[in-house]
């Protein structure tokens, strides 16, 4: 048997849901931001292996800090391959990566960049970001997450 909307509602909230329901509109779709320059802050970055080709590399992510797309994301490859070194090296140096091993570490909190998007288009018309330059502009004192586990040893640090 199928479940009714109030089976899962507690305390009568349906009601508020539909009204909500009745007033919210629909968001849009996520597109591609456009070409252009950005102030963003990496928020993360792990080792990854590409769907297509098994490549290593490492994916940096990125959200946006300020104007019109503030808070919107976007991701950066830097891929591990012999051929893409020369790239990768100048690209992790800017984030104080001079040993491989450090990519297995997380990235100190708060990188601020400076960075430099544009618009790829792919065969099939798919269109994505494509990140040109990334220059780093400082490292931004956040503030500590409430929610986080207390950890004594722990200056800070981490994924952000």
């Amino acid at each position: 048997m199928s479940k009714k909307l109030t089976d899962i509602l507690a305390n009568g909230s349906a009601d508020a849901l539909r009204k909500q329901w009745g007033e919210t509109e629909a968001a849009g779709e996520f597109t591609s931001l456009p070409a252009g320059e950005y102030v963003a802050r990496i928020i993360d970055g792990e080792l990854e292996t590409s769907r297509k080709n098994s490549t290593p590399g490492y994916k940096l992510t990125f959200r946006v800090l300020e104007g019109d797309f503030e808070g919107r994301q976007f991701w950066h490859d830097i891929w591990l391959t012999p051929a893409a070194l020369p790239m990768a090296k100048r690209d992790l140096g800017k984030l104080g990566v001079t040993e491989l091993d450090q990519l297995s570490q997380p990235l100190p909190a708060g990188i601020r960049c400076r960075v430099k998007l544009a618009l790829r288009r792919e065969d099939d018309g798919a269109e994505h970001n494509k990140v040109r330059r990334f220059d780093v502009e400082g490292i931004d004192e956040l503030e500590a997450d409430a929610f986080a586990p207390a950890d004594a040893n722990s200056e800070g640090g981490g994924n952000g």
